[in-house]
């Protein structure tokens, strides 16, 4: 009966690990080199075109230059999650929409 009363809790120590997933994935993956502070512009247009010159110059992608800029963005979007304003949100949407415009 002990075992299930503690199978719920999460130690303090294994919480941080789970909380910093994202970042390992970030810098250890085979994603991107990504521009410092890229998703903290303001304007769709500019993260779009960050995005897509960190695609097409980073020898750590593993797909085409859209589908590894696409991910990157997504992969942000997801992780900040409910801590993104509404408007914040919405540039990061028409950043998707930007980054298509450019590599069609």
């Amino acid at each position: 009966m002990a075992a299930t009363a503690h199978h719920g809790r999460v130690g303090a120590r294994h919480r941080t690990r789970l909380k910093k997933w994202s970042g390992k994935v970030t810098r250890e993956s085979d994603a991107l080199d990504l521009e410092k502070g890229v998703f903290n512009n303001r304007s769709a247009h500019d993260i779009a075109v960050s995005l897509k010159r960190s695609a097409e110059h980073s020898r750590r992608r593993k797909s085409a230059p859209l589908r590894s800029a696409m991910s990157m963005l997504t992969f942000y979007i997801n992780r900040a999650g409910k801590e993104l304003s509404a408007s914040r949100h919405r540039t990061l949407e028409k950043a998707k929409d930007e980054l298509r415009k450019l590599f069609d």
